[in-house]
């Protein structure tokens, strides 16, 4: 079973460097223009609560019916959302968090150990039900974070988190034939859903 893994459009917050997380911000009309349909048609995608996956998944795969997973939400910066690197740069709880290696809690959110934990184990029981039920893809349309958190827990080869990061509209492809024996994903490569790649 193939898995495609893709990371939503450019929204209005981050051509202005501000942390999103569990805000709701839109696509901004250059992120959505820039998004071209995909050369596939999948039945269903599955998406986040947050509007920019759903505007993605609709700009992508028009005839798809959308199915939202929120466990696969966005990591919860707190009071960070919304404000840049730029911004809190004498804020002594972003730079103690950042010298954390922004694994830490963030005030009024998510460490990120723990927003692994809740993205993997919903992700998880998401391809367990897909390979049960004999699905030949799943394709999801989720975020940064949370494509980084799948890939450092079950992609082959591994690596760590930060490395996986892609640019908005794009994704990994990978395949699950091991999956039940090893929980393991093997990477079979990227994909750019922009009109760029």
């Amino acid at each position: 079973m193939r898995v495609e893994l893709i990371r939503h459009g450019e929204t209005l917050w981050q051509g202005t460097g501000r942390y999103q997380g569990q805000t709701d911000v839109p696509l901004s009309e250059q992120g959505r223009q820039a998004l071209s349909p995909a050369s596939f048609s999948p039945e269903k995608v599955y998406i986040t609560a947050l509007q920019r996956t759903r505007q993605t998944a609709e700009r992508l795969f028009p005839q798809a019916r959308l199915v939202v997973v929120e466990d696969l939400g966005e990591m919860n910066f707190g009071r960070f959302e919304g404000r840049s690197a730029a911004e809190m740069e004498e804020d002594p709880s972003y730079r103690a968090w950042v010298e954390g290696m922004c694994r830490g809690q963030c005030p009024g959110g998510e460490s990120l150990p723990a927003f692994s934990r809740r993205v993997c184990r919903a992700f998880a029981r998401l391809l367990d039900w897909a390979v049960a039920s004999e699905e030949e893809q799943l394709v999801l349309v989720v975020h940064g974070g949370t494509q980084m958190a799948v890939m450092e827990a079950f992609a082959i080869p591994s690596r760590p988190y930060f490395s996986w990061g892609l640019p908005c509209g794009q994704g990994y492809v990978l395949e699950a034939e091991g999956w039940l024996e090893h929980r393991q994903l093997r990477l079979l490569g990227k994909r750019d859903y922009t009109k760029g790649g």
